[in-house]
């Protein structure tokens, strides 16, 4: 049997379409072998929403072909659409596919063979009208379930929208049909997931039907075996009164959201080219605290951005310290071609500058989670357990995103279980 591996860069919507791809691969009898193993086929899903993720691709390629001097490699994804002229010169890639192609593999590669030429096939970012699905339920215990893909926004620092086009959307019954194919499975929670999640239904041509993701959601609360669901990322202009408060009285959407904010100062938010300003922000975890005050809140901040004064990071800096986010994610900006943050008229901020205001925020997301964490000690919560396990442990998720850890039982795993936090049973991850 031939053999395939895969490695994937950046987000769960990639792992998810990975997984995919790796489905088709095995439905025509493929074994599947670990990233680095010698292979016939080894594929690289790419991300390119920083030039570290362009620069770790080019690492895995190499690798690859080290690995499987004679198999056939092929690159696709984010980086691949955006530049794949760029991937075409790397040495040792046989194919680069563009994220339409991505869902075609087979219909656009005949066969996996070393080319002494690289095949390219890329088609234009506008033709992307249609959805493909993806899920990625690797653990047995959570599934990520790709709802939407695509985005309308034209954020100054990002690529997103180059990569992968306008929004559009699941077909409501296909995304059902998935739900009830996880819960018999035995999956517990689903994650869902999309490149901007608020926009699913958007537009009159959506496949959505007409629906709305409150509308989505709703029917997603009445299938029978799955637990839990969350969203995995809303823009907190998309994040609604009506879609906190039903999450809030839904037992089966659980008291967690992570919202983009960016940045805390509406300058840098305005020539971000964001759809909100901080008081919008600021509401939108008010009303999550009204409604579920155990929530947890996630927040992404691009740190170093091109119009970010000393005096405008320390207003974002401040601002996350005052609101009640449990963590943050931080990321170093990092200019990307055909972006308007590479062309603004404002004045770069230093690299290690960038390093260092990053290094900040890392540390008050570190300070924050621990506060949060220490807070629930002592105090009940329904923890999912998972079915890995390390060093005779077993790890699992509160409903509101905390981190615990208890000695093996492979009984639980896959179950939910009502557990005093900071008990033997459900050691604090912090």
């Amino acid at each position: 049997m031939p053999r395939v591996s895969f490695h994937t860069l950046g987000c769960k919507l990639n792992m998810a379409e990975s997984s995919h791809i790796r489905r088709t691969f095995e439905a025509r009898a493929f074994t599947v072998v670990p990233f680095g193993d010698t292979a016939e086929v080894s594929v690289v899903n790419t991300c390119s929403v920083t030039a570290e993720a362009d620069r770790k691709c080019r690492q895995v390629i190499r690798r690859m072909r080290r690995a499987s001097p004679e198999g056939c490699i092929i690159v696709t994804g984010c980086y691949a659409q955006l530049r794949p002229d760029e991937v075409a010169a790397i040495d040792g890639v046989d194919f680069v596919l563009g994220n339409k192609e991505k869902a075609q593999l087979f219909n656009v590669i005949d066969r996996f063979t070393r080319r002494d030429k690289t095949q390219v096939s890329v088609s234009c970012i506008g033709s992307h009208d249609t959805f493909d699905a993806a899920l990625l339920a690797g653990d047995r215990t959570r599934a990520f379930l790709k709802i939407q893909d695509g985005c309308d926004y034209s954020c100054a620092f990002c690529t997103i929208p180059l990569a992968r086009g306008k929004s559009r959307s699941a077909r409501p019954d296909d995304v059902l049909a998935q739900a009830h194919t996880l819960a018999r499975r035995g999956i517990r929670e689903i994650v869902l997931t999309g490149v901007n999640v608020g926009l699913y239904g958007n537009g009159s041509k959506d496949p959505a039907g007409g629906l709305n993701l409150l509308m989505l959601l709703r029917r997603l609360a009445a299938v029978e075996g799955i637990r839990r669901y969350r969203i995995s990322s809303i823009e907190p202009n998309l994040l609604t009164d009506e879609i906190i408060e039903f999450v809030a009285e839904t037992p089966s959407f659980v008291p967690h959201f992570h919202i983009p904010l960016q940045s805390g100062d509406n300058y840098v938010l305005g020539r971000m080219r964001r759809r909100y300003r901080r008081e919008v922000y600021a509401d939108r975890l008010r009303q999550i605290r009204k409604c579920m005050p155990d929530a947890g809140i996630g927040a992404d901040v691009i740190v170093g951005f091109p119009a970010e004064t000393p005096e405008r990071f320390n207003a974002t800096r401040r601002f996350l310290a005052d609101q009640p986010v449990t963590y943050i994610h931080a990321f170093t900006y990092s200019e990307r071609p055909d972006t308007a943050a590479v062309s603004n008229g404002e004045t770069p901020v230093p690299k290690q500058e960038r390093r260092r205001r990053t290094r900040v925020i890392r540390a008050l997301s570190a300070r924050k989670e621990r506060a949060f964490t220490l807070e629930h000690t002592d105090t009940v919560r329904p923890v999912l357990w998972e079915h890995a396990q390390r060093g005779g442990l077993m790890g699992g998720y509160t409903d509101n995103y905390i981190r615990v850890q208890r000695p093996l039982n492979a009984d639980l795993a896959g179950r939910i279980e009502q557990v005093r936090l900071g008990s033997q049973d459900a050691a604090l991850m912090c």
